[in-house]
């Protein structure tokens, strides 16, 4: 039976867009880069596109969806198929190709540490989800809720600064903390000496000394601690783990926890500490400064400071 329908010759650019899934503005754009040569116009002056543009815009539309860019895809249609591209000159198509592969497959690896990164969220129930799994393999032990916010924010600039193996050291600070809770009240305490040196106190003023020890004693009562816990000999165990995951290079340098393995947008620890501000008082600091003056007196055995 013959068919009474008759196909059009020639249809307008809504009819060309819906037929392609497209828009006629995706269509016009592709008139002013030069990647889809205008048609000519019916009476109407309206465009009229043929089978020949309707196939140009299937290709593009298929090479659009693969996430090659308009440029390359004009490139593809205007370079002549016949040309001779060197295999090695990464021009071409064939050159378009590779380097949107290589592209995907950084897209896919991120897709896959962003999955990961919300796994470990929703298995941990807070923001400590956020941080390395080398973090929080480190502390998942741990009771839930033991854990402050002021220690997640501790270990996130650590992590920034040092990488995950040197924020990892510092959870054991934290898993000391968490689980004796005298000594949480002892660094509650001397928190709280700090944070009271002010910049209403002078540099010499003697509270300054007095917390500086107080602070070298409850260091040493927490070092104590983690020798004790075996928290030390897991600090021990860290390092060989990270070690077997990122096996040091010729450019790793000695000492820097995070060196030869930073991402992309990272920094020395030297720039890192410049760049984060902390709001501490002339007196505060001088307080640290004796603290580490004690300690490095403890540890040498010269007595205490003046």
């Amino acid at each position: 039976m013959h068919s009474s329908f008759t196909p059009p010759r020639q249809v307008k650019i809504g009819a060309a867009a819906a037929f392609v899934g497209s828009t006629p503005r995706a269509i016009r754009h592709y008139h002013e880069i030069g990647l889809l040569p205008e048609p000519e116009r019916g009476g109407d002056d309206r465009r009229r596109y043929g089978y020949e543009d309707m196939v140009r815009l299937l290709w593009i539309r298929r090479m659009a969806d693969a996430g090659i860019a308009l440029d390359d895809i004009r490139d593809a249609f205007t370079t002549p198929r016949t040309a001779s591209v060197s295999a090695d000159s990464g021009d071409g198509i064939a050159g378009t190709l590779e380097r949107l592969e290589d592209s995907l497959a950084e897209q896919e690896a991120e897709l896959r540490r962003q999955r990961t990164t919300v796994q470990r969220m929703r298995a941990e129930g807070s923001r400590m989800g956020l941080l390395s799994d080398f973090v929080t393999e480190r502390l998942k032990s741990l009771p839930e809720g033991s854990l402050r916010q002021a220690d997640l924010d501790s270990l996130l600039v650590t992590e920034r600064i040092f990488g995950p193996l040197g924020a990892a050291v510092q959870a054991t600070r934290f898993i000391a903390l968490a689980t004796h809770p005298a000594l949480r009240e002892d660094s509650d305490r001397v928190d709280d000496a700090e944070e009271a040196l002010d910049d209403s106190v002078a540099v010499d003023d003697p509270r300054v000394l007095q917390v500086a020890v107080e602070r070298h004693a409850f260091e040493t009562a927490l070092q104590t601690v983690i020798e004790e816990s075996g928290l030390a000999e897991d600090e021990d165990a860290l390092f060989d783990a990270w070690d077997a995951l990122h096996p040091a290079t010729a450019d790793d340098g000695e000492g820097d926890l995070g060196s030869g393995r930073r991402e992309p947008d990272s920094m020395s620890a030297f720039e890192a500490v410049g760049r984060m501000p902390y709001a501490f008082s002339p007196a505060r600091l001088r307080c640290v400064e004796l603290a580490e003056e004690l300690s490095a007196r403890a540890s040498s055995g010269t007595g205490s400071t003046a």
